[in-house]
């Protein structure tokens, strides 16, 4: 590459890696800060806390790359024009194409970051977080619920304690379960231990009541115990009996479904649409960079404004991601919708790239002063 286009791509290149690890920053720490009262009131430790942003963040790269490298493109190029450089280096000789070459090598890089991180780490921070969310809710005692604090475990599920007990026992324990309409249970005790039996865990109530409410029933049935277990695996299955979902498998995995389970019989089309959506991610890349470089690429004097090319550029750019989305959604629903998912983005760039490199003015010229075709019938 002359030394002229490694100028140019390493202007570009730094303008997207500025963008990528500042909007990534700032959106990461405004999702920290949201989260970090609900995680520290259930007392998690600060490295359970980045363990749990950090696997979220493949998902949120994924999203920005493309953003920021259509902003550095539009930055670069819109420099280089102001500068007047852009206007020597057409001046000197360089075509469009020699021109647009080191942005065209910096949009396939970031397109294979961008596969890299659909294909592979996305599928891998979910799956590590629904692991480490499966731990944190199976010893819950150790990890969720607070002293003094009614803590929700699962929807309709509250747990309450007054104060730990030597022995890591529990003492003053309130726990109502509102997850069967049906059969409301409200258990109330003096003393809790945790013990282990076969290798399962039980919370060991002691000197206590149960209050059972059921539907149509006005008066609830009181229970008196001096000892009472809860089995505390009720609290896990809730996530280790439940399927993956479609993003918490690898794309091998989706690629390759077992058709005997029943998700994936249930759900085909969750499954092709999530499939489908991660190959597709790394075109949109492309045609950010293929619309950016189409906007401004173009040799301008300093009296022509690009406020308008940017802004058509930008809503080009933002409807195409928005028509991505619809094509996925429609996917799950219609297997024939997978021609526009993928027609979308590659058309997308064609047009992008043909106005950037050719003269589209001169084309549309010409095909207006052809002459209108004119269909004689030929008679036997």
């Amino acid at each position: 590459m002359p030394v002229i286009q490694r100028y140019l791509f390493r202007m570009a290149a730094v303008a997207t890696l500025a963008a990528l690890f500042g909007w990534t920053g700032v959106i990461w720490m405004t999702e920290a800060l949201r989260d970090f009262d609900l995680l520290t009131s259930k007392g998690q430790s600060i490295l359970m806390f980045l363990s749990v942003t950090a696997m979220v963040l493949p998902s949120l790269v994924m999203v920005i790359a493309p953003v920021a490298l259509f902003a550095a493109i539009v930055f670069a190029l819109n420099k280089l024009n102001t500068d007047s450089e852009l206007i020597s280096m057409t001046a000197s000789g360089m075509s469009p194409w020699q021109i647009m070459r080191p942005f065209a090598a910096l949009t396939l890089l970031t397109a294979c970051f961008v596969g890299m991180m659909s294909l592979w780490l996305m599928p891998w921070g979910f799956i590590n977080l629904r692991n480490l969310l499966t731990k944190v809710r199976a010893d819950f005692l150790a990890n969720i619920v607070v002293e003094g604090q009614f803590t929700t475990l699962d929807r309709g599920f509250v747990f309450h304690y007054r104060e730990r007990a030597p022995g890591h026992g529990l003492r003053g324990i309130f726990i109502q379960d509102r997850r069967d309409p049906e059969h409301i249970n409200t258990y109330l005790a003096e003393a809790g231990y945790t013990i282990e039996e076969n290798g399962q865990s039980f919370l060991r109530l002691e000197k206590g009541s149960i209050q059972r409410q059921q539907q149509g029933s006005k008066d609830p049935i009181m229970v008196v115990f001096d000892t009472y277990a809860i089995d505390l695996a009720q609290f896990s299955s809730s996530v280790d009996g439940s399927p993956l979902r479609p993003r918490e498998r690898t794309t091998w995995q989706l690629l390759f479904p077992d058709t005997t389970e029943p998700f994936v019989q249930q759900n085909p089309g969750a499954i092709r649409s999530e499939l489908h959506d991660r190959l597709v991610n790394p075109l949109f890349a492309v045609v950010f960079g293929a619309i950016a470089f189409a906007a401004v690429g173009r040799v301008r004097t300093t009296r022509q404004g690009r406020g308008f090319a940017i802004l058509f550029a930008v809503i080009g750019a933002l409807a195409i991601r928005l028509l991505g989305v619809v094509a996925t959604a429609l996917v799950a629903n219609h297997a024939s919708a997978l021609i526009f998912q993928y027609l979308l983005p590659l058309l997308s760039v064609v047009i992008a790239v043909w106005y950037a490199l050719g003269d589209p003015r001169a084309v549309l010229l010409r095909l207006a002063a052809m002459p209108p075709l004119r269909i004689q019938r030929v008679r036997p």
